[in-house]
């Protein structure tokens, strides 16, 4: 079973946050980023356990397609690049933000 882009990457979380969670209230804004960064890492956690289980079912001889196998694990390996990417921008942002004068 290979899945898109956006259930691989979390895109779709992130179009949703955008799309759907326009409010001016800011606290209210941060929470809904902060909720969207949870389901994304909790997305990327449940990719890495389903990966991890198809490799010891391969590993023992109970899988026999080695090439879902492998798109699992690559799947997992390019979003969890994409946190990575995602954490390193928002740690940027923040200390852009702290070198900000007032």
């Amino acid at each position: 079973m290979v899945t898109g882009v956006g259930t691989v990457t979390g895109v779709s979380l992130i179009r949703q946050a955008a799309e759907g969670n326009r409010r001016s209230d800011q606290a209210d804004l941060v929470k809904t980023f902060g909720e969207m960064l949870d389901r994304a890492v909790d997305a990327v956690s449940n990719m890495q356990a389903r990966a991890d289980r198809m490799t010891e079912r391969l590993a023992t001889g109970e899988a026999g397609d080695i090439h879902q196998v492998m798109i699992a694990v690559e799947q997992v390996n390019i979003a969890l690049q994409l946190t990575m990417q995602i954490r390193n921008k928002v740690i940027e942002s923040y200390q852009e933000i702290m070198r900000m004068q007032m």
